[in-house]
């Protein structure tokens, strides 16, 4: 991972999905920016894997300069169908691999450059990455994506107009080869290539390419369909909106990823196997990216074996049986139309959870709510906001409630809630 310059706007398509069950028809609504059908299925995905994996792997490094031997990289125990079960057991349902980092070493066999693993001792050069990862995600019924780095240091051609025509054959060779990709990830990074020149990127003739290969898949970051949330901690703002501003004023769909390692390093390094996040960081992450109306991108960096470490892929499989523990099954919910919407119990149940999800399709309509429980005759403040978007999570101390209602105080349009639940997590 690096530091991502500002990404370029773009206006996002505007169209609706079918399929999640509440009553819209008839809505007479405002003309909201709304997510096209692929943007909200992503944005249902909730939990998604990052996996920096590459030559920084066997040098030890977080950025490579691109002079590296194609010779160090060599996982001798390479098990993609390993990686994909530590993950899916967090109950990850999309993996993006890191295909080309800044160093410009390609886990594919580009027929682009000769820094790439057919020039190394891994499958005796035979071997491709990303067809290995694509195949296993394909076999566990896991989405799969990629991170193709724009800023390369080897490639001679860097600085160059030549290099954006070289960017975009290797960005078809990935899109051409490796079946259906869900998301394309492009950072900002822009620093030397090897001849000492920065590369004035052609972000449309990337977009285009994209979107004539692969026209479900999804650009993020530096792209029209995700944003960066703005940090490396995994931690969206309180009010995370996924409707934001063009540069003109007029508003456009384009909601939030919040990417974050399980270590504290991208690429694998050996001094943090101790070092892995707690099981309470991980939920506490969790709580404040999906729980605020984003997606958690979370990175777990392959070991130099060619596996996810024993200690991350443990942590993993606690953090996918919390989130199950905690909201496999809501003690009561509903969904509904209209500015007050309650949800009754047969008798008084002990709760500390709330979860709110805004029927998305239409638009981000809710702009002020208070989320409140009845217990022991009284009405008490559970939560409340500005933005309930796909998904918010609210915490509170445990307390027996008979009744809960939400009451959105003020909104662009009727307000369409996808569910209003309660949970209990103390048990």
């Amino acid at each position: 991972m690096c530091r991502i310059s500002p990404y370029l706007a773009a206006l996002a398509l505007l169209c609706s999905g079918t399929a999640w069950g509440l009553a819209v028809a008839g809505d007479t609504g405002p003309m909201l920016p709304k997510p096209t059908p692929t943007q909200a299925a992503w944005q249902d995905l909730e939990t998604i894997a990052f996996l920096h994996f590459g030559m920084n792997t066997f040098t030890n490094r977080e950025w490579g300069e691109g002079t590296e031997d194609p010779r160090l990289f060599h996982p001798t125990q390479l098990d993609a169908d390993q990686w994909v079960r530590a993950l899916k057991a967090a109950g990850m349902k999309l993996v993006i691999l890191t295909a080309k980092h800044h160093d410009g070493f390609c886990l594919w066999p580009s027929r682009y450059t000769e820094h790439s693993v057919k020039n190394s001792p891994w499958r005796e050069g035979q071997g491709d990455v990303v067809r290995e990862v694509a195949q296993a995600c394909r076999r566990a019924g896991v989405k799969f994506g990629f991170y193709l780095s724009p800023w390369d240091r080897h490639e001679p051609s860097y600085g160059t107009p030549a290099y954006n025509t070289h960017f975009a054959s290797q960005l078809r060779e990935l899109l051409t080869g490796y079946g259906p990709i869900a998301e394309v990830w492009f950072d900002g990074a822009c620093g030397e290539g090897p001849n000492g020149k920065r590369q004035e990127y052609d972000w449309a003739a990337y977009y285009q390419v994209v979107r004539e290969l692969q026209p479900k898949a999804l650009i993020a970051i530096c792209g029209p369909d995700i944003r960066w949330v703005g940090t490396e901690s995994g931690v969206a703002r309180e009010d995370e909106a996924s409707t934001q501003p063009n540069s003109d004023g007029s508003l456009r769909w384009h909601p939030a990823e919040c990417d974050v390692s399980i270590r504290p390093g991208w690429f694998y390094h050996p001094a943090e196997d101790a070092r892995v996040k707690t099981l309470p960081e991980l939920m506490d992450i969790y709580y404040q990216s999906v729980g605020r109306n984003a997606v958690l991108l979370l990175n777990v960096p392959p070991d130099t074996r060619g596996l996810i470490h024993e200690n991350d892929a443990a942590r993993l499989a606690e953090l996918g049986a919390e989130v199950r523990r905690r909201f496999g099954r809501s003690l009561a919910s509903t969904q509904g139309k209209g500015s007050t919407l309650q949800l009754s119990l047969d008798r008084p149940t002990r709760a500390d959870h709330v979860v709110l999800m805004e029927d998305i399709r239409q638009g981000e309509r809710v702009r002020k709510y208070v989320v409140e429980g009845l217990a022991e005759g009284r009405w008490r403040p559970l939560g409340s906001g500005k933005v309930i978007g796909h998904k918010r999570i609210h915490r509170f101390d445990p307390v027996p409630l008979s009744r809960v209602r939400l009451r959105v105080l003020d909104a662009t349009g009727e307000p369409l809630i996808r569910k209003l639940a309660l949970y209990r997590a103390d048990k």
